[in-house]
């Protein structure tokens, strides 16, 4: 027997629609909904609210690190034959209230990374918000499914401000590489041509093909290091080189500018040979200079 909840959303247009001549015998379903639609209206505020911080999060990660670590960010929320399904499918009541209290990826959000390491930076970022409360995780990278399929999956459980006040519901954050993304979306059109019934041929490949995207990711993971590692090293030699102009320009103020300027030529000598370990070297033997003059000036 069709409940109250397939019944309104199986005539949802036309309740919510206020048309049809079948409008009037429809009433008692109204209730029903309109508590579906302010449902689907919360649970859109919230994956909205949630795909906000996770741009806040990469925005400042650029700030900070220079680089973006999300590459791009997808929201959903279920369609009513879905959610209907779902429930069909799992053998719960089919409610408003078993439809809240049952289903967790009803919203649902997919970001998307250049780097797997990024996954975890991302989502450690995100659960350290005051207003984001962690259930559940599931890492499909470190344990893949049987078919290949490998993404980092958590439920959480966010609350939104609405004019009846807070209202807590759950949703579901995929994370996953460019890499993974692909595969997935290949491996989700196969099982909707198949009917979920992918012969063992291609879910062989499928699983081939699992396994040469986590080589891939561990290769690109490689080249990420190698470029922060290049990034770091700049960034230290330009802090070192600032200090020791800084350095050469006080001794100016207090030394022989004659000798001065023989530490400044021995400087350029340094830079030019682009060997951090000699430039180090001058830095601290012309930190001892300094501290000399200083001393020297004091007394």
């Amino acid at each position: 027997m069709d409940t109250q909840l397939e019944k309104a959303l199986a005539n949802y247009d036309m309740i919510m629609g206020r048309t049809g001549s079948l409008y009037d015998e429809l009433e008692p379903l109204r209730d029903v909904a309109f508590r579906f639609q302010e449902m689907m209206m919360i649970y859109k505020a919230a994956i909205r609210e949630v795909r906000t911080k996770l741009e806040v999060l990469n925005d400042e990660f650029q700030v900070r690190s220079k680089r973006n670590p999300i590459r791009y960010i997808k929201q959903r929320v279920k369609r009513p034959d879905s959610i209907l399904e779902k429930l069909h499918r799992r053998g719960f009541e089919i409610s408003l209230d078993s439809m809240i209290k049952n289903l967790n990826d009803i919203a649902g959000i997919r970001v998307v990374c250049a780097y797997e390491r990024d996954i975890y930076d991302i989502a450690q970022m995100l659960t350290k918000q005051d207003d984001v409360k962690l259930i559940l995780t599931k890492d499909y990278i470190k344990n893949p499914k049987p078919n290949g399929y490998r993404s980092y999956h958590m439920i959480i459980a966010y609350t939104v401000n609405t004019i009846k006040g807070p209202k807590e519901i759950s949703a579901e954050i995929q994370i996953r590489t460019m890499a993974m993304n692909f595969w997935a979306t290949i491996e989700h059109s196969l099982q909707y041509k198949y009917k979920e019934n992918i012969p063992d041929y291609i879910q062989k490949k499928l699983i081939g093909a699992s396994e040469a995207i986590i080589e891939i990711d561990k290769a690109m993971s490689d080249v990420r290091d190698e470029i922060m590692d290049a990034q770091n090293s700049h960034q230290k030699k330009e802090n070192l080189v600032k200090d020791i102009l800084n350095n050469i320009q006080n001794l100016y103020k207090v030394a022989n500018k004659r000798e001065v300027t023989k530490i400044q030529d021995e400087f350029y000598k340094v830079y030019v040979m682009n060997d951090m370990m000699q430039l180090q070297h001058f830095a601290s033997q012309l930190d001892i200079i300094s501290e000399g003059y200083q001393t020297q000036s004091l007394t």
